[in-house]
């Protein structure tokens, strides 16, 4: 039956489109970008048909590579929450990929076999960060998405290759900490595989190699997830990239970290035996509500939108990560669906900031005036539908994945974390609205209304308008039938949650 293939499958088809593209391309150039989204789309097919098969059967699927089970073999394992981000981070790749046709000719001519080949290593990484069971060949996903990111990045503006480079070692450091970790767990377990440990984990869970091990893999992740203060590898990093690598990697690799970080801290170890050692979820949780403030402050001080949204970024990977260290069914759902939320705001957002650069040249803020509302109709709404939805306003899904982490603060009686989420909604309120106010508002310094109405439509093409168009829909979709996502998150709960 081809649905116990389906976590196989989608690894399998971004390795087939990474071999076809280059051996293609070499042969028509033209076709890459039609390579890429036909891979993306089958994958994402793929996930789709593998997501609504486990929802109606609720059976998590374990594949065994080559017939070996566990602990000699490896193996990858479709529960629910895999099922759920892998549906949402290929989507969105989709999306992105479809947007980019018309950019590409721009910001990257002459590289597109090598940028879409590379495209479809990343998403390889991303899917098997996610899919595995193996916590070793979790780090082999790991750096393929790692030394992807960093490609994609250095093709950008001219600082774009410093950038990467910086995130290149940071990034090292980060990997290279979890693996050190992974290596002080098997001394302990001898195995490497994810199911089984958690079995033996109770029972030395006080030898000092396990604790640090814990440690050196929650800071390794943390640096990928971009989890204050280990985020200094973000903002120049999404800032100076071309506009489909920021709008690829920042709605993507972010949140697949925070997912490694779930698996660890609740499907390895438990919250209970983790705290039941060392503070691990307070900790967190104090970083995550300084890197939320932080990010927002930040964000506001900026007068380029990329930049703006980089810290942004920061601001939101912290509300996923203090979800997780609430350890409660409120933030456990409040940050699974702040990942998808977060996964379409931002991705839309750069997709907007791209088409903006695009036909004027610059994402400058303090540039923007009231006549972008005439030239760019579509792309204006589809950035004050993401904008309102950062700020958590209803019935957009910003809104309810906020609510989610707000109860869960109140069921921890955490008043300081409810405190925190909601001044930076305020902060958000600040650095989005500036923009809408410089969009939608008159300025009578600047220029009268009549010239404002006389600026004709130069709205971005079509392949670039759809997904946006898709993305601004689904957070009010998404916003709308939340309690359907939230139910079938309550299916998502780690054992004994």
């Amino acid at each position: 039956m081809i649905g116990s293939e389906i976590p196989a499958l989608i690894p399998v088809t971004y390795i087939l489109f990474a071999i076809l593209i280059p051996v293609i391309g070499l042969w028509k150039r033209e076709i890459t970008w039609h390579l890429s989204l036909l891979g993306t789309g089958i994958a994402t097919f793929f996930s789709a048909w593998g997501f609504m098969h486990l929802i109606q059967t609720g059976e998590t699927i374990r594949y065994f590579f080559g017939g070996w089970a566990p602990p000699i073999g490896i193996e990858f394992v479709y529960d629910g929450l895999a099922a759920f981000i892998v549906l949402v981070i290929n989507t969105i790749a989709f999306l992105v990929l479809i947007h980019s046709k018309e950019i590409s000719k721009v910001e990257f001519p002459g590289k597109k076999m090598a940028y879409y080949t590379v495209s479809m290593l990343l998403m390889l990484g991303f899917n098997g960060m996610v899919l595995t069971g193996d916590l070793f060949n979790l780090y082999v996903f790991l750096e393929i998405s790692s030394l992807s990111s960093y490609a994609l990045i250095a093709i950008g503006e001219k600082r774009a290759p410093y950038a990467a480079f910086r995130y290149l070692i940071i990034g090292t450091v980060g990997g290279s900490l979890y693996l050190l970790g992974v290596g002080f767990l098997y001394t302990v377990t001898g195995t490497l595989n994810i199911i089984d440990m958690h079995a033996m984990l109770p029972q030395v869970i006080e030898h000092s190699s396990v604790i640090a091990a814990l440690i050196l893999m929650i800071i390794g992740v943390g640096v990928k997830a971009a989890l204050f203060p280990l985020h200094g590898w973000l903002p120049d990093s999404y800032t100076f990239a071309s506009s489909t690598s920021s709008a690829l990697i920042a709605p993507i690799g972010t949140k697949v970290a925070a997912y490694i970080l779930f698996r660890i801290m609740l499907f390895l170890f438990g919250v209970e035996l983790i705290d039941d050692q060392l503070p691990v979820t307070t900790i967190i949780g104090i970083f995550a509500g300084i890197g939320i403030l932080y990010g927002s402050i930040m964000a506001i001080a900026q007068s380029e939108m990329k930049k703006m949204l980089a810290y942004s970024s920061v601001s939101q990977i912290g509300y996923i990560i203090m979800g997780l260290s609430l350890a409660n069914p409120f933030g456990f759902i409040g940050a699974v669906l702040h990942i998808l939320n977060h996964a379409m705001m931002k991705a839309l957002l750069f997709l907007v900031s791209g088409s903006i650069r695009l036909k004027e040249g610059h994402s400058l803020i303090t540039k923007f005036d009231n006549s972008y509302r005439k030239k760019y109709p579509w792309t204006m709404a589809a950035f004050t539908t993401a904008a309102i939805s950062m700020v958590g306003l209803p019935p957009l899904a910003g809104f309810f994945s906020k609510w989610y982490l707000a109860l869960g603060t109140i069921d921890n009686s955490n008043w300081l974390l409810l405190a925190v989420i909601l001044i930076s909604s305020l902060l958000n309120a600040v650095y989005f609205f500036r923009i809408l106010e410089k969009v939608y508002l008159n300025n009578p310094d600047t220029e009268s209304t009549e010239e404002t109405e006389a600026v004709e439509r130069d709205e971005v093409g079509f392949s670039m308008r759809f997904p946006m168009a898709v993305m601004a829909i689904g957070l009010l979709l998404v916003g709308i039938f939340n309690v359907y996502i939230v139910n079938i998150i309550f299916t998502m709960f780690p054992a004994g949650f």
